[in-house]
């Protein structure tokens, strides 16, 4: 069996602010990152996937395939966007990398078989890197 990721980059820019909370709960929760203006990142992604080496091909999956998953699910509609005003998902959901995260799973698993027709290969993992110092991981079996 082998592991293969791939890793892409985006930037966007979000704003976190909870409807659930007040001003001053915001302020105190998100700090500087509730900035009513909102901030942007460039954010790494990290798909992971696995699957067993194909004999004809000497691959476990073909990345061609994956970066065009990954372009129109993740790239396009991310890449340069306000998470908050932009992306549909995040009109009442804060957009924290952890949110985010879920979101980009939850997006490459719901058009996964459309793309990989057979039983290889499986998505394992996201990780994503909001700064050099906050990185998030969600794996794909946690997300339905």
């Amino acid at each position: 069996m082998f592991h293969v990721t791939r890793r892409y980059a985006f930037s966007a820019s979000h704003r976190l602010h909870s409807v659930a909370l007040s001003e001053e709960a915001n302020r105190a929760l998100y700090g500087k990152c509730n900035n009513p203006y909102g901030h942007g990142h460039n954010y790494i992604v990290e798909v992971s996937v696995r699957g067993p080496l194909d004999p004809a091909t000497g691959r476990a999956v073909d990345t061609g395939v994956l970066d065009e998953l990954v372009r129109s699910q993740i790239l396009s509609p991310f890449d340069h966007h306000n998470l908050n005003a932009e992306v549909a998902e995040f009109a009442e959901v804060v957009p924290t990398s952890e949110n985010l995260g879920f979101e980009i799973c939850r997006r490459l698993k719901r058009n996964w078989k459309r793309t990989f027709a057979g039983e290889w290969p499986v998505l394992e993992k996201i990780r994503i890197g909001e700064t050099a110092r906050n990185i998030f991981e969600v794996g794909a079996h946690e997300i339905e």
